[in-house]
Parts: structure tokens; sequence; C-alpha cells
């Protein structure tokens, strides 16, 4: 079976994240996924793409409007992937028996993720209810994950200069685990093409439907095997490769590709990806530590600024109010003067006056 470019550079970096050792390498070259663990079983011949499990995630995971209002499926005429606001998108297919097709997009959630195994600082954890989640406080921002995925699903907060994270979906972990209940798309499709359950139930369930309606699906569950099988699995009525799946996937994980070869790497080599993200974590805290600083000083100095203003203002308003009281003092002095000197005046007038007769 073949493999791409993106899928040998992506276990490529899968392998060289893993740091832990040779034992722990060796340890999980058997590993199949924890048992009972949840899944997800998308029906794409259910799918009508009303975008309501869109809307459905965009509300659990408190994330921004959309540009385009869920309720405009125009958006399904254009192509679309995951993105740092948006953990799913639908996508519309045209297929070969002319009939359009739709796809759920979301994080897989792999049985053994090359995200998890690319991440040196364990910010990201396949956890044994099946979902992967993430903890941003522990991430330095390196993105191997974002490499190292077979689906192109994780996303990065380019917008977000200080502290960016790495979005994805997460199946709802908290609130499967706090509130119970499904995932918010399977809770909210009208069609229930979203079943959530434990991934052996969800298998046999596909597998009947494959069974007892042959001429409907392809006679294959995709995620049971691909890169080693994923929680979130798909039926088809369609080829899968007719709704941009990729067929080429090797039934390995990713992480086992590299194993036997980093096994036998001086731990000194392996490490190499912590001493980069460390230079890395170093080299960003100072820039944010420069940027609030920088943030600081325009503060201050507006601060100051302002108070500069205010004081040559006060100062420019006690000089004009001493100037107006001077002024007014002139004038009320003048006003005297003249009021004396018309007495005078008068009294002088009325003296002449008496003298004359």
């Amino acid at each position: 079976m073949s493999i791409s470019r993106r899928n040998f550079l992506g276990a490529l970096t899968a392998g060289a994240g893993t740091v832990a050792g040779a034992d722990k390498l060796l340890a999980a070259e058997n590993f199949d996924g924890y048992p009972d663990r949840y899944g997800m079983l998308t029906d794409l011949s259910r799918c009508v793409g009303c975008r309501t499990c869109e809307a459905a995630c965009n509300k659990q995971n408190k994330l921004p409007a959309p540009d385009v209002p869920f309720n405009d499926l125009s958006v399904l005429e254009t192509k679309r992937r995951t993105t740092a606001k948006a953990y799913t998108v639908v996508n519309k297919y045209a297929t070969e028996n002319g009939k359009p097709v739709f796809r759920k997009i979301q994080c897989n959630h792999c049985n053994e993720p090359a995200c998890v195994s690319a991440c040196f600082v364990m910010a990201l954890k396949k956890t044994k209810e099946g979902p992967v989640v993430y903890d941003a406080s522990l991430c330095v921002g390196c993105r191997y994950c974002i490499v190292s995925c077979p689906f192109y699903i994780p996303a990065y907060e380019y917008d977000e200069p200080l502290t960016p994270r790495v979005m994805k979906c997460t199946m709802c972990y908290d609130k499967i685990m706090g509130e119970g209940g499904a995932p918010a798309c399977a809770e909210a499709c009208p069609m229930e093409a979203i079943t959530f359950g434990k991934r052996s139930d969800l298998l046999k369930i596909a597998k009947k439907r494959i069974m007892d309606n042959p001429d409907k699906y392809i006679d294959h569950v995709y995620g049971e095997f691909e890169v080693g099988g994923t929680s979130w699995m798909y039926l088809s009525p369609v080829p899968f490769d007719q709704v941009d799946m990729s067929t080429d996937y090797a039934r390995t994980p990713y992480p086992k590709y590299t194993k036997g070869a980093l096994a036998s790497v001086p731990v000194i080599v392996m490490l190499w990806p912590v001493l980069l993200g460390g230079i890395y974590y170093m080299s960003n805290r100072r820039r944010q530590i420069a940027e609030e600083e920088r943030r600081n000083a325009v503060s201050t100095a507006i601060a100051e600024t302002t108070t500069d203003v205010q004081a040559r203002a006060d100062k420019a308003q006690a000089v004009a109010l001493k100037k107006a009281q001077k002024k007014a003092e002139r004038d009320q002095k003048r006003a005297i003067q003249a009021a004396v000197k018309e007495a005078l005046e008068k009294a002088a007038d009325t003296g002449d006056e008496k003298g004359g007769e």
C-alpha cells in the first residue's frame, strides 16, 4: 500500500516527537487501544448537510460566531477544513451517481494518535475513554501535532499573539464525563446520522447495517483499521475517495513507523525536540514579556501625557483666572475713580452756582 508525502512526513514527525525512550516505545508495540473506549459513527447516507452539528459544536465549545450563519447552506459549495474557530465542518461532494453526499469533518481521535506521539510536552493526551484532549498550559506552540496529523485536523490560533492554542474537536470530553450523554453534535443531529457509544458496539452496528443493506453501503467501516484505527468511524453509500477521504492509509499507527529506529538512537539525539522546544518556549516567553513591557510603557506614557496635559490645562486656567481677576480689579478701580471724579465735578458745579447767587 502506498503512502503519500504528507503521510510519510506525518509519520516521521510522530515518531521523532516520542522522547520517552526505547522501553516505552517497545512496550506500545502491541497496543490495540483502551478497552470499552467511546467512539462515534457517522452514516453519510443519512447526512443532509443541514449544519446543525456545526451550530451545536459552536455553542457547546463557546466558539466565535461564524462569518456565514449556520442556516446559510451556500458555504457547502466551498470545500472547507476545520479551523481554530470551527471544530467541525460539513462539506458537500458531487459523486459519480449524480447524488450529492455530505460529510462531517472533525478530529477522528485515533487509537494511537500521531499528534500525541509528536507532542514532546504531553499537551495532547489520549484518554482511556477515547477522546484526544489538549492542555493549553503545557503547549509550547511547536505545532508538531499539526504536521503529524494524517487527517489535516488540528488548527492554530495565529491571530492570538500572546497565548495561541492548538484547536480541535475533543469529542465533548468535559460534557460526556461531566453532564453525561452524547457529544453535542450527536445530540443535535435531526437525521440521527451520528451515533455515540462504545467503539466495539459501534462497529457491530456499522457492520450490521452493511450486512442488512449491501446495496446501500460500501462494504467497509472507515476508521476500523486506518492508521491503526480511529474512535470516529464512517459508513458511506459511495466509495470513500469520492468524498475526499484518503484510501491509502496503512493499518499501522504512525508512531510505530519510527519506533524501531528511534529505539537504537542515543537518548541525547531523541531529546533534540525537547531542547528546541525549550529554546522556542524561552524565546516566545521573552517576546511575550517584551510585548507586555511595551504595552505597560505605552500605558504609562499615555497616563503621564494625560497628567501633563491636565497640569498644563490647570496652569493655563489659573493664569487666565488671575488675569481676569486683575482686569476686574483694574476695571473696578477705574469705575470708582470715575464715580469719585463725577461726584467732585457735580459738587464743584453746585458750589459755583451758589457763589453766583
